[in-house]
């Protein structure tokens, strides 16, 4: 794949690649470091049938991120449709090891970010999660667009599956009338919505860059409960997140909430392991 990847972009884009090397971030899709005499890019790669379409959803939401101003994004450079897949070509960013007033920064742009409101919840197109489609429904109501466009989907799916019982799958006006008690009021934000460690880069000279988003106008708590499941973010981004947001940070209910969403996904993609952890927060609120 390497090789058809590096004669496709040296001849759409006439370049020269002189070096080209696997890198870390292509857990779902081949990650390559690419070098062109002087310059140097991030190539993405996704196989399938909805390659194309996946990195298009990926590239929009890096765009709409950086349109806002608040945080960075890798800009990108190229977007094609391959016989094979898709093809992504961003702009490298060359990264360090995040210290306390880089994760300062990042939660204060962070905190930015979600100032970029929208009129109802969803986003233009439906997107992805990982893998998996993510829907974007418009909904007037956050409790109601959370339990029809976000867990009624992958509930299902992990049911259909056979990774959960019927008995696990709580009735959807059930949900939505738990959501409606415990999730603060909130306007559509725009969110990153797949903020886990990994996510994020703090670039060479300490800026922040947000990359892989599924991004979506939802509720704020989302990334942060994203941000606190898998760890990667210290006190001190809580801290300034907090600090430069116009809204506290949601509460451990919420946080769990939020946090099924994301465990529900790595539930339908990676498999069992992650059911107790689905059932333990559907039996604790519904």
């Amino acid at each position: 794949m390497e090789n058809e990847l590096k004669k496709y972009i040296e001849s759409s884009l006439e370049l020269k690649i002189t070096s080209l090397v696997p890198v870390s971030g292509g857990d779902i899709s081949t990650a390559l470091k690419i070098t062109a005499g002087t310059d140097q890019f991030f190539c993405k790669y996704q196989a399938g049938d909805m390659g194309y379409s996946m990195l298009k959803a990926e590239n929009d939401g890096l765009e709409a991120i950086a349109a806002t101003g608040f945080i960075k994004t890798p800009r990108a450079i190229h977007l094609s449709k391959m016989e094979s897949g898709g093809c992504l070509l961003l702009e490298y960013i060359e990264s360090k090891g995040a210290g306390e007033k880089d994760m300062v920064q990042l939660g204060r742009q962070l905190a930015g970010l979600h100032t970029a409101k929208a009129a109802s919840f969803g986003w233009d197109t439906d997107n992805y999660i990982g893998s998996l489609s993510q829907y974007n429904t418009r909904a007037d109501n956050w409790a109601g667009f959370y339990t029809s466009s976000r867990l009624l989907p992958q509930l299902k799916m992990a049911h259909d599956k056979d990774l959960l019982s019927k008995r696990d799958v709580p009735p959807a006006d059930k949900i939505e009338m738990r959501l409606h008690d415990i999730c603060s009021p909130c306007e559509p934000s725009l969110i990153h919505g797949d903020l886990w460690g990994g996510n994020y880069l703090i670039a060479k000279n300490g800026s922040p860059y947000l990359i892989d988003p599924g991004v979506s106008y939802s509720h704020p708590g989302m990334d942060i409960a994203m941000s606190r499941l898998f760890g990667g973010f210290s006190s001190s981004f809580y801290h300034a997140y907090e600090e430069a947001s116009d809204r506290p940070l949601p509460s451990q209910a919420e946080i769990e909430l939020y946090q099924l969403y994301y465990l529900l996904v790595h539930l339908n993609i990676f498999g069992s392991s992650y059911a107790s952890s689905v059932r333990d927060i559907v039996k604790r609120y519904f």
